[in-house]
């Protein structure tokens, strides 16, 4: 399944993991953002970290729980985790989800 399809059938569900693991404002970026995602395209999602909450066990929580939901292979970051040279393209294009 493509990545956006995968996103318009789950946007309420990932929204719900975001929150439940301890981060905030998700966002999609990427090829689903382009429109060139296709069925071995993975899901780029950016979330907000919450100081005293998120941590890389909750990252990777809600990279596990969204993967088990869409059946599309996820990537979960936080903007300071982007490469400072491609962060500010990122966090201009990112839309949420």
């Amino acid at each position: 399944m493509k990545p956006s399809v995968a996103l318009q059938a789950h946007r309420d569900r990932i929204r719900t993991v975001v929150e439940l693991h301890g981060a905030s404002n998700p966002r999609v970026f990427g090829s689903v953002v382009h429109g060139t995602d296709d069925e071995t395209s993975d899901l780029d999602l950016l979330v907000d970290p919450i100081e005293g909450r998120t941590t890389l066990l909750s990252l990777v929580r809600i990279k596990r729980d969204i993967e088990a939901i869409t059946g599309v292979a996820t990537d979960v970051l936080t903007p300071m985790s982007l490469h400072e040279r491609f962060r500010q393209a990122v966090l201009a294009e990112a839309l949420p989800v």
